[in-house]
């Protein structure tokens, strides 16, 4: 699969790599510097560049030098892709971590509606009755995760019975 910049015009048919270069000498139009005009890397050129890249994400000068020998480009071309190499890179990591952490507060907020939820059932159990059961008298049903009381509290039967039957419903 290719990877596509948006910075970068897409090829016209061919599967050639763009990379921009600074030209120095002056534009035919008169006094000012030329425009910057695109370098077409080949497959192959790609190819051998990701392959460095893969190995080390930084070259030193002689690295740099032997691989623009290899390429038959300019050592500062091959310095300017790895600069931009190493910012998509970069860039394609910050949007995986942005990524996992939206699935990561999805979940904290479901977890976070599901206590809400039964903290007001909480509430209402307490409202319900005039007597106000220690948190250690409230047991939670493993089967629906519904909090109700144990059965050494001095709720009436009655009431123990219709938060047991709820289970089941």
């Amino acid at each position: 699969m290719k990877e596509l910049d948006i910075n970068q015009v897409p090829s016209s048919g061919t599967e050639e790599e763009c990379m921009e270069v600074e030209e120095e000498d002056e534009s035919p139009n008169g006094g000012g510097p030329a425009r910057r005009k695109k370098l077409r890397l080949t497959k192959e050129q790609s190819h051998l560049l990701e392959e460095s890249f893969g190995q080390n994400h930084t070259l030193n000068p002689r690295e740099k030098e032997t691989l623009a020998e290899i390429l038959g480009l300019k050592p500062r071309q091959v310095e300017v892709w790895f600069q931009n190499r190493r910012a998509r890179s970069k860039l394609k990591q910050t949007e995986m971590e942005c990524e996992y952490l939206k699935r990561w507060f999805g979940s904290l907020s479901e977890q976070n509606r599901k206590l809400h939820k039964e903290v007001e059932e909480l509430r209402a159990i307490n409202v319900g009755s005039h007597l106000f059961p220690p948190a250690s008298a409230l047991s939670m049903c493993p089967r629906c995760e519904r909090v109700t009381a144990a059965s050494n509290t001095k709720m009436s039967h009655l009431r123990r019975r219709q938060l047991s039957a709820a289970c089941y419903n």
